[in-house]
């Protein structure tokens, strides 16, 4: 049977005590771990469509923190696997750091240099290592609130942008927030997207709506284990269970432009 475990990072940094945020020791501990039990490492992309055999493993980067390209890069090409990473394209090369609801409380902090994200040079590094690049849109909302103009916008524009730039193929998305709903799916099929990652567990068998286990800082040891073995995520998606990303305020909305 095929077992692709997709795995759903975002920073990865020793010292930001952010809950999405996992510590270098414990990412490597925990791909590695996959590793030395028989995981093989894929693309996002090649772990939904390509049908892989056996155990398989698709290690994804939501937001494209510059700690990903400092922290991440250097385990995975230790264990020889690539990785799948999803830049909000308006925020690429800013030097002002990511900010949207569930992360802008660290803004004016300590420790505020943990959102700033890559730049196109560090994409282009991770597209020459093998790595996929695909797309997180362009602002980060949460897209079953855009209206249908935002929406194709949101995706058509970022796939463009990441095409144009690191001259790859963008045919990958991860959702925002995990956020998607059969409308969302249905504009990401007509914008080009040929599959596209959630916050989920349960499964519907659309390339479109795949789900990933996210990881964050609590889950070390015995709980990242259970997570992302085959029995619980299986009774998970018998369970319908979705999500572990709350809704942002829909009161914030940064516009097209993305956040400010």
């Amino acid at each position: 049977m095929n077992d692709a475990l997709v795995l759903c990072y975002h920073s990865v940094s020793p010292g930001f005590p952010e809950r999405t945020n996992v510590t270098p020791a414990a990412f490597a501990a925990q791909v590695g771990g996959l590793v030395a039990r028989g995981y093989r490492g894929v693309t996002f992309r090649d772990a939904v469509l390509g049908a892989p055999a056996g155990r398989v493993l698709a290690v994804t980067f939501d937001d494209a923190y510059a700690s990903v390209l400092e922290h991440a890069l250097p385990v995975l090409a230790g264990l020889g696997i690539p990785g799948s990473v999803y830049p909000v394209t308006d925020l690429v090369g800013s030097a002002a750091p990511m900010a949207w609801p569930g992360i802008e409380g660290w803004v004016g902090g300590p420790h505020e240099r943990e959102l700033l994200g890559m730049g196109w040079d560090g994409l282009r590094m991770l597209a020459d290592a093998g790595w996929e690049v695909g797309s997180h849109t362009c602002g980060h909302p949460w897209l079953p609130s855009c209206d249908d103009g935002r929406l194709r916008d949101e995706l058509v524009r970022s796939r463009a942008e990441i095409e144009e730039r690191l001259d790859v193929r963008c045919d990958t998305l991860a959702y925002p927030y995990g956020g998607v709903d059969p409308r969302v799916i249905a504009a990401a099929r007509d914008a080009g997207y040929a599959a596209a990652g959630a916050i989920a567990s349960m499964r519907t068998g659309d390339p479109l709506d795949h789900p990933r286990v996210g990881v964050y800082a609590i889950d070390s040891g015995r709980r990242f284990a259970l997570k992302a073995s085959v029995a619980v995520r299986r009774v998970r998606a018998l369970n319908g269970r979705r999500g572990d990303w709350p809704r942002p305020d829909p009161s914030w909305d940064p516009g097209p432009g993305g956040p400010a």
